[in-house]
């Protein structure tokens, strides 16, 4: 067989691709990754101003939904399907959001939404889009899962449970689908310097957090986008039902007192 030019195995030429949570962070990221390597992309956020700024700034399709919804999750794939044709041939699914708190502190309604904003979007990516990627002849969707799905951590018992659910899912579906050519993986970050995290947590804490990293330094969006583009390109092409950490190392560190 002959050596293949590694370098047009990462090229996603005119490629049609999907990106949910497209308007800040890692989505950001991710949107200027798949663009630069080729892709053309339909950028969805629930916030009307955030999808058009992405999608000017890469020239890419604005598309507003609520992907927790299956009628909007239903439009937006129709919509792919129509703008991209045979061309439609992946999906990034960045949409997220962690209820922090003590396992007693979370009552019904919050647990509900908890598992919507992680797992209920994932789920009708999968479905809806995976089954229009499976008719098309095959493409990738990759899932942002996390660190607290593999490991504990403080705080994040009800998270870290939806995103060990998705994990899960994600392997799964791949199972399911690639005998269709569609492949499924998940990255798990550790913590992200997103803006969202950056509001919520103080300079103190990244500094912090900076030390117990192998690595020592923190996640960026970037490190994550990096991670998805290669996912999404045909240097994976033989890489499906996988998550792959993202944490500078800090999952293999065991928790032992310093000598």
């Amino acid at each position: 067989m002959p050596t293949p030019n590694y370098l047009d195995l990462v090229r996603l030429n005119d490629q049609g691709m999907v990106v949910l949570g497209a308007g800040q962070g890692i989505g950001k990221e991710v949107c200027h990754a798949l663009a630069q390597a080729g892709a053309r992309l339909l950028c969805v956020d629930r916030d009307e101003e955030l999808a058009r700024q992405i999608a000017h700034d890469i020239d890419g399709i604005a598309f507003v939904a609520d992907v927790t919804q299956r009628n909007d999750m239903g439009r937006l794939i129709a919509a792919a399907e129509d703008t991209f044709g045979k061309e439609f041939r992946g999906l990034v699914d960045i949409v997220g959001v962690a209820h922090i708190g003590p396992l007693e502190s979370f009552d019904d309604a919050t647990w509900n939404d908890q598992m919507d904003i992680v797992l209920r979007h994932a789920f009708l990516a999968l479905q809806i889009g995976g089954a229009s990627l499976k008719r098309l002849g095959g493409g990738a969707l990759t899932f942002v899962g996390s660190i607290s799905g593999l490991q504990s951590v403080p705080g994040q018992v009800i998270y870290g449970a939806a995103k060990a659910a998705l994990h899960h899912l994600v392997r799964c579906a791949a199972h399911e689908f690639g005998p269709s050519g569609v492949r499924v993986n998940a990255v798990a970050p550790s913590f992200v310097r997103t803006p969202r995290l950056e509001a919520r947590l103080d300079e103190a804490f990244w500094t912090r957090l900076e030390t117990t990293i192998p690595m020592r330094r923190v996640g960026q969006p970037s490190d994550v986008a990096a991670a998805v583009l290669f996912l999404q390109s045909e240097l994976a092409r033989y890489v499906t039902a996988n998550v792959l950490t993202l944490d500078g190392g800090t999952s293999a560190v065991a928790a032992l007192i310093p000598p």
